[in-house]
């Protein structure tokens, strides 16, 4: 009987490090890890890749398999900035994607260069949640903390490097940058913000070895990994998506995206242009308050997650960290057309409104963007945290008007991660990897009559509130 061979993909989120053990014939899931992250408080974002590190090693041998694995892969949160030193230890804490300090930077940015030439270069206009402003931010800002930068790393780059060694990364991780263009690096781009290019990891192509796994770390020494890439990325790897298939995620963001064979560049800035994680693009949208600012608002009303209420005329902008999709870093949460009979359920069925109408609003660009037509007929692919509640399926159902498709498959982006490392064994893209695993199974909901009404109301309210909710992030 041959040898049973198992790799490891990770997942290191905003929250937490998932780990998923994985038959690599199969797809069966054989352990999973975790461990959690934290991320302070105020007005930043900020996480200790430290900690990221650490919990890496505990996600690992949560799965039982951390000695055993033939090939392992990392998958993390886009975009965040992190900065080592010369002997590759964080100078300072990573500022994370959802820190919206750095809206002046972005706002200058598009400014003094214009959307459509950032868009024509790296394919997307970059917002505050963009690594290139970051950088930007903490040199005015900090700018002793960047003289001394050695190396400069996306989240899922610094734990490969610290796994192999190398300082290396791929092209979907790397797009979400705003420095980054099919040609590689834009030195013109990185000169504006004194950033060296020398700092940055080399871009592996699709399918390479990042290295082997360096003795005294978590894992299995000399077992090969793979370059990881970032989690949208590796979500669309882990369900073997084909071009024009369209995803929406429900996790602490919200994003929507398809996999294109066409370049996108959206000068709007709704679409963001990014590369995936093979030859292809992966147009995208993303929102800042997805599944933690409905919680937050449930929990404020003290109702459990799923005692929502039909009816009603409150509308609720959940804008609780500003917001990506539609731009407004410096935005709060609004509640507009709130009445005597306005109950609790109805004020949180409202706020699972709001945040599904940024997304879905978004989602016929990003199909464009894909070559594909917005008003086909392919089920929408519901995953993330909040793909398994009643109430965002309910939600997605009725304001989508589409049919929506379940998969049984959990933890995708590290399953993505996975499949990028079975890759490595096999020789086979990841993607079709994943496709012989089969993960997209599972229910089919069917389409209901799209919720015209509830659509105007939000989209009435967006328009009234546009003046109050522009005001920009104050650079702190």
């Amino acid at each position: 009987m041959p040898e049973q061979r198992v790799v490891i993909g990770f997942d290191s989120s905003t929250q937490s490090t998932k780990a998923i053990a994985v038959d690599l014939d199969t797809g069966a899931v054989l352990g999973v890890g975790r461990a959690p992250h934290t991320v302070s408080p105020g007005a930043g974002r900020e996480s200790d890749p430290e900690q990221w590190w650490a919990a890496l090693g505990q996600a690992a041998a949560g799965t039982g398999w951390a000695d055993r694995a033939a090939a392992v892969s990392i998958a993390g949160q886009q975009h965040g900035l992190v900065t080592l030193d010369a002997a590759g230890a964080p100078v300072r804490p990573a500022l994370l994607w959802n820190d919206v300090r750095s809206a002046p930077q972005a706002a200058e940015s598009r400014d003094a260069i214009g959307a459509e030439e950032l868009a024509r270069r790296t394919g997307s206009v970059p917002t505050a949640a963009f690594t290139a402003p970051k950088w930007a931010w903490l040199r005015a800002h900090e700018p002793a903390a960047a003289d001394r930068v050695a190396a400069v790393r996306l989240p899922h780059d610094f734990l490969t490097e610290r796994l192999t060694g190398a300082g290396v990364t791929d092209r979907g991780d790397a797009s979400g940058t705003g420095w980054w263009g099919p040609d590689g690096y834009d030195r013109g781009l990185l000169a504006r913000i004194a950033l060296d290019p020398a700092l940055l990891p080399e871009v592996l192509p699709p399918g390479a070895q990042a290295g082997t796994v360096r003795p005294g770390t978590p894992l299995r020494e000399g077992a090969p990994v793979a370059t990881g890439t970032g989690d949208n990325m590796a979500a669309a790897l882990g369900l073997g998506l084909l071009p024009g298939q369209p995803v929406l995620s429900l996790g602490t963001s919200g994003t929507v995206y398809a996999v294109s064979r066409i370049r996108p560049a959206d000068p709007s800035g709704t679409v963001a242009g990014f590369a995936d994680a093979l030859g292809g693009w992966l147009p995208l949208a993303c929102t800042l308050n997805c599944t933690q600012a409905v919680d937050r608002i449930a929990a404020l009303l003290g109702r459990g997650r799923e005692e929502v209420e039909e009816g009603g005329t409150a509308v609720v902008l959940p804008y609780l960290d500003g917001e990506r999709t539609p731009d407004l870093p410096g935005a709060s949460g609004l509640i507009h057309g709130l009445r005597h009979d306005t109950t609790p359920g109805q004020l949180l069925q409202a706020a699972y409104d709001g945040a599904a109408h940024a997304l879905l609003a978004a989602l016929d660009e990003v199909l464009r963007a894909a070559g594909a037509d917005p008003a086909g007929d392919e089920p929408l692919l519901l995953i993330g945290g909040g793909a398994r509640g009643h109430a965002w399926q309910r939600t997605v159902l009725r304001l989508s008007g589409r049919a929506v498709q379940v998969p049984e498959a959990e933890e995708l982006v590290a399953l993505g991660a996975a499949a990028q490392a079975a890759a490595l064994l096999t020789g086979e893209p990841a993607d079709a990897v994943a496709r012989r695993w089969r993960t997209t199974r599972g229910p089919v909901l069917d389409p209901v009559k799209r919720d015209e009404d509830a659509l105007a109301l939000i989209g009435d309210t967006l328009r009234r509130a546009g003046s109050l909710q522009g005001a920009p992030a104050r650079d702190r």
